[in-house]
């Protein structure tokens, strides 16, 4: 991260230097990388996520955690990911190894620096205990997760649309 640097100007050249800047600072905030933790132990389901979100937008960047404690070492930027950024995101599997995605999401929504991050349960699960377990550990969302390339690609462009597009995701200010 860049030192600031701090230099004294004119009212008239702050004011123009802010004018100009203006457009600018849009355009940063309009392509800002997105931050999207996937966890999903299904490599299969991986790869269909991957394409899907590669094809929705070139601003989001796909973190992958392969099983609820890997998910969980992510969050808490732990061992190999000391340096992983914090998800805007996280689309979550309940059938995972490890450590289930109830567990995972029970852990997230109970940490104070996690539970804002909006938490998509995205599984082939189609039990009512499920969802229902899922949204009283606050999950923000429960989807079905297809089986068809085609519908898959639909929902991952539709949680893009709403979450990524439409949504006002909470900034940690440093």
């Amino acid at each position: 991260m860049a030192e600031s640097q701090s230099t004294q100007v004119s009212g008239a050249a702050l004011a123009s230097d802010k004018e100009r800047d203006e457009p600018m600072a849009a355009a940063e905030e309009k392509e800002r990388t997105t931050e999207v933790l996937l966890v999903e132990d299904n490599p299969g389901d991986v790869r269909l996520a991957q394409e899907a979100f590669r094809g929705v937008s070139s601003s989001i960047r796909l973190h992958l955690a392969a099983d609820g404690l890997e998910a969980m070492a992510f969050l808490g930027r732990q061992g190999v990911h000391r340096d992983a950024p914090r998800p805007d995101l996280i689309v979550l599997d309940l059938n995972l190894p490890k450590m289930n995605g109830r567990e995972v999401l029970a852990l997230i929504k109970s940490d104070k620096s996690l539970k804002t991050i909006p938490t998509i349960v995205l599984s082939s699960s189609e039990t009512e205990a499920d969802v229902l377990i899922s949204y009283q550990l606050q999950a923000n969302c429960y989807l079905r997760k297809p089986t068809q390339w085609d519908e898959f690609d639909r929902v991952v462009r539709k949680i893009n649309a709403f979450w990524l597009t439409k949504a006002k995701l909470p900034q940690v200010i440093a």
